[in-house]
């Protein structure tokens, strides 16, 4: 587990997934029988690993990541370590025959993500990328009832992404100084819009249209060690994209998203659907929904106080099932797919894509233009 000393893959990855999966005996397999993990912490700096492998009883640990990749020993390499590092990271791992999973985005372009698609072919091995949102219950709920026909024609998806990360001044930062700096692939645009592809296309359909403004609000911050520097990538983007469901039909979606936002809204990201039939906003957990024949008639009236309860006239949608942590289940998900041999149903070539987003977000900012999304071919 490479990068397992940073935020996102000890919290998530080790502590939420790999460590629960390993106590419970492991994943249980179709036929009964179950496969058990153990993990191998990696990373720059020895003294935080020694601590994570004794905090957490993990009884191996390195910082030679070339070593443990070329180790027969080492059946899966997990990256959640810095992008830049990432492509090669992973080109390392499938020509020694090791299977992959890894954060995103996978490359800092996208020729980079297409060629670990094509060596992902080239070598056989089974590739994954985090799709977390997707297993979150919110979004669960919210793909059943695209599934079911809720909406009837699905009209558009308004998201709402983002929270205030204090500049590092008088209060410490709650992401790490590199997601501001652009020649350290940092930036909000690289980062969510791997995101955002993967949810619209894992919800609504394929990602046609893409029309963005990026910008930095914020151009100064302060470091880990109280420095200040100047903040060179983007901390905000605002998209609006075109989609195609699998019939076909015309999607409008638009997603906002911004590290320098202040939050009134019930979670940190939230999506709302809109259809003929029915609307729903979902977050993490909680989705609500209204139909059509419970759709209040709001009038327009700026001279009088709102009186109508807006949030009471929705329901809650239920889960119907126990929906465990979103990283974990993937995780589960993947370690099955490893063990049949087969390939992972999101893939390098679905990050590739993510990665092709962010690159056409970034440009349609420059440019001041909507741009078309290729489909990608390998």
């Amino acid at each position: 587990m490479n990068g397992v000393t940073g935020r996102m893959g000890y919290r998530q990855h080790l502590v939420r997934s790999i460590l629960p999966i390993r106590e419970a005996g492991g994943v249980e397999l179709p036929d009964g029988t179950r496969v058990q993990v153990e993990p191998v912490l990696v990373g720059r700096n020895e003294e935080k690993l020694r601590d994570l492998a004794k905090r957490h009883d993990v009884a191996e640990y390195t910082t030679d990541l070339d070593g443990i990749i070329a180790d027969p020993g080492t059946d899966i390499v997990f990256d959640a370590a810095m992008t830049n590092l990432r492509a090669a990271t992973l080109s390392k791992a499938m020509r020694a025959g090791k299977h992959v999973y890894t954060e995103k985005p996978t490359a800092e372009t996208l020729g980079e993500a297409v060629d670990l698609a094509r060596l992902r072919e080239e070598t056989g091995v089974t590739a994954g990328v985090v799709h977390d949102k997707l297993y979150l219950p919110g979004l669960v709920k919210l793909r059943r009832l695209v599934d079911e026909g809720f909406f009837g024609r699905i009209l558009s998806l308004r998201g709402e992404f983002g929270y205030w990360v204090f500049e590092g001044e008088h209060q410490a930062a709650q992401r790490p100084s590199w997601n501001y700096r652009k020649e350290d692939g940092g930036g909000m645009t690289t980062d969510m819009f791997c995101h955002w592809n993967y949810v619209l296309e894992g919800i609504l359909g394929a990602v046609k249209t893409v029309n963005a403004q990026t910008t930095t609000h914020i151009p100064t911050r302060w470091d880990e060690q109280g420095n200040q520097y100047a903040a060179t990538a983007d901390d905000a983007a605002y998209g609006i994209f075109q989609i195609e469901t699998p019939g076909g039909d015309p999607v409008v979606a638009q997603i906002n998203s911004s590290w320098a936002v202040r939050v009134h809204r019930d979670e940190l990201v939230e999506f709302q659907i809109d259809g003929t039939h029915g609307s729903a906003v979902a977050g993490l957990r909680r989705c609500v929904a209204q139909q059509r024949a419970h759709t209040p008639k709001p009038v327009w009236n700026p001279d009088l106080p709102v009186t109508e309860p807006f949030r009471d006239q929705w329901l809650d949608v239920p889960a119907n099932a126990d929906l465990d942590n979103g990283f974990k289940l993937q995780w589960e998900e993947f370690l099955r797919d490893v063990v049949a041999g087969r390939p992972h149903r999101f893939d390098l070539l679905s990050a590739a894509r993510g990665v092709q987003l962010a690159e056409l977000g970034l440009q349609s900012s420059a440019e001041g233009r909507r741009l078309d999304v290729p489909e990608i071919s390998l």
